[in-house]
């Protein structure tokens, strides 16, 4: 076993992208804790000891194994195990030779520190040796979020920061710990969660971050123990796939160390004892106006990112009033989502904003790649919504699959109608709702006798493609069509045009949503007919006659002698 008297063993030592610690036992790849069984920790542990030696198989087993007598076999096994834990072989990799007839060596180069022990006794800014991620250099629609947060911390202690994917919450977080970074005198530790696999290694992650080299063998008791009497602001960043350790750490530390303020950033809050929840806006984006000038457009923090980053990639690049329009809508569409805003203006220089605009129906591929130093879930648009999607379970999957049919708001009774199958009750769809809500994946609106719920646009695209790839897109569509033919089916026809149908009109896009499909190739003329002959009052009081005329004049076309002297026929020849 390694001599726990021996100074050495409380070296920290470095090889490849690796950290060994004795004291701590952790081994560490770029900062996060990788799982190692025991016997093959103290393997590598009694190897890098000797780098550059020999070590002989009866020796590595009368160390690793003392006073057990144990067949070679069991030591191939663990060695195996630990080159796989080191990922031997990737990209040409070498850390541990076989030699033949004689045993086992490190064979990496090594380089040694001294011991990082936590002092107690001091600024607690002294234990936290890493850097902070660098802030933007100008962060554009944020500060006043960034005063709020700041704001809630002093006064509640623990904030989680909640919001879609893309939509800026680990920037936000950054510029919070720059902007308390005096005020906590340095003490400020930022513990990236996203990169974690096992949400066992959330508390190991959490005290590496810290930088502390204290023994401990339960990592929770040990980081509240340490962080007790401290002050100290603890950033917990991209819990939301570690939610239920993370949630109960942060507990723990909130109940059990006064001084301690925790910020968190998640798709969902945390639902812990004295959580106070922030819900991260997007960036505004201005109203739909034809007549919009450059100089408006700039007032808004949407248009100002895009801009912004478009002139990154064309050096001279202008807002001018003929585009402020077409920027807005763009702004709009991707709803006010930074990462999508981003992105799509660094296609800018490729299409230019016309066809940019343009593009943005096949959002996903035209949003595809991002910064190279962002992290991987951050690069594409669909990488983070796969980040979101893969997190969720295959009941929630298949509800966003399913409400991804809808355009614009829905209620509660048209979710229930499309999603409630076989595979769903109606109990699981209700229950998922609330769940998708409160993972940022579903926008809700209205008071609380009328809630509407909506999909943001590049989720919904996103739900779409996979509702495609379940091959239940058409089978979905078609009962959101006949949905929507059973609603306006069911108005009284006798009333006046404002008692019968104004209080419809929120239904419009999914209205135009299902006549579009049924009247296309894979759809069912019988339900757009139907659809059709039940909505073209709803599209006069609205004044759009052409697209009364439009699928008045489809549907007549289409009729076949069941349609003939048909109340149907009344309707659509009326209207047209």
């Amino acid at each position: 076993m390694i001599d726990r008297k021996n100074p050495k063993a409380d070296q920290e030592i470095l090889f490849g992208p690796f950290r060994l610690s004795g004291s701590r036992r952790v081994l560490e790849k770029e900062g996060v804790p990788i799982e190692v069984g025991v016997r093959a920790f103290e393997i590598l542990a009694v190897l890098v000891e000797h780098a550059g030696k020999v070590v002989g198989k009866k020796d590595l087993i009368a160390q690793v194994w003392p006073g057990v007598t144990i067949d070679e076999v069991n030591l191939r096994v663990q060695v195996a195990m630990l080159r796989k834990a080191l990922g031997e072989g990737d990209a040409g990799a070498r850390y541990v030779a076989t030699i033949p007839g004689q045993g086992y060596c490190f064979v990496a180069p090594i380089s040694r520190l001294g011991p990082l022990q936590a002092d107690t006794t001091h600024n607690p800014a002294s234990f936290i040796a890493r850097k902070l991620p660098p802030r933007l250099t100008r962060m554009i629609g944020r500060d006043e979020v960034v005063h709020e947060i700041s704001g809630q911390l002093s006064e509640r202690r623990f904030v989680t920061m909640v919001g879609p994917g893309g939509i800026g919450k680990t920037t936000v977080a950054v510029s919070v710990a720059h902007a308390l970074f005096e005020e906590f005198a340095g003490a400020v530790c930022f513990a990236d969660l996203g990169p974690l696999n096992e949400p066992s290694l959330v508390a190991s992650a959490i005290a590496s971050a810290l930088r502390l080299g204290v023994r401990f063998t339960d990592p929770t008791k040990g980081l509240v123990n340490f962080l007790r009497d401290k002050r100290v602001l603890l950033i917990f960043d991209s819990c939301e796939h570690v939610i239920g350790t993370a949630a109960a750490i942060a507990e723990e530390i909130f109940a059990s160390a006064p001084q301690v303020h925790i910020l968190v950033t998640s798709r969902e809050s945390l639902r812990v004892e004295g959580e106070y929840v922030y819900s991260l806006a997007a960036l505004d984006s201005p109203p739909g106006d034809a007549d919009l000038t450059a100089a408006r457009a700039l007032a808004f923090p949407a248009v100002q990112l895009f801009v912004e980053r478009a002139a990154v990639g064309r050096q001279y690049f202008q807002l001018h009033d003929a585009d402020a329009s077409i920027v807005g809508d763009i702004c709009r569409r991707l709803d006010g989502i930074a990462l999508a805003i981003e992105l799509a203006a660094g296609r800018v220089d490729a299409y230019g904003i016309r066809e940019t605009a343009a593009l943005l129906n096949d959002r996903l591929n035209l949003l595809g790649e991002g910064k190279r130093t962002a992290l991987a879930r951050h690069q594409t648009l669909s990488a983070t919504l796969d980040w979101s999607y893969d997190l969720l379970s295959e009941s929630e999957r298949l509800i966003l699959r399913r409400l991804s049919v809808f355009a614009g708001n829905f209620t509660l009774e048209a979710a229930r109608s499309i999603a409630v199958g076989i595979d769903l009750d109606d109990a699981q769809v209700v229950t998922g709702i609330a769940s998708l809500i409160g993972k940022s994946l579903l926008a809700t609106d209205g008071d609380n006798k009328a809630a509407r719920y909506r999909l943001l646009d590049t989720t919904r695209a996103y739900g779409l493609g996979k509702l495609a790839g379940s091959g239940e897109l058409d089978y979905i569509k078609r009962r959101h069509a006949s949905y929507y033919k059973r609603i306006f089916e069911r108005i009284d026809h006798t009333s006046s045009g404002v008692e019968g149908f104004s209080t419809y009109a929120e239904h419009l896009d999914n209205v135009r949503a299902g006549l579009e499909w049924c009247f296309s190739d894979p759809g069912d003329i019988r339900v757009g007919i139907a659809l059709a002959a039940a909505t073209v009052r709803l599209f006069l009081e609205m004044s759009l006659l052409t697209e009364c005329r439009r699928w008045a004049e489809r549907s007549i076309t289409a009729f076949d002698e069941s349609d003939r002297g048909s109340a149907r026929e009344m309707e659509l020849r009326s209207a047209l």
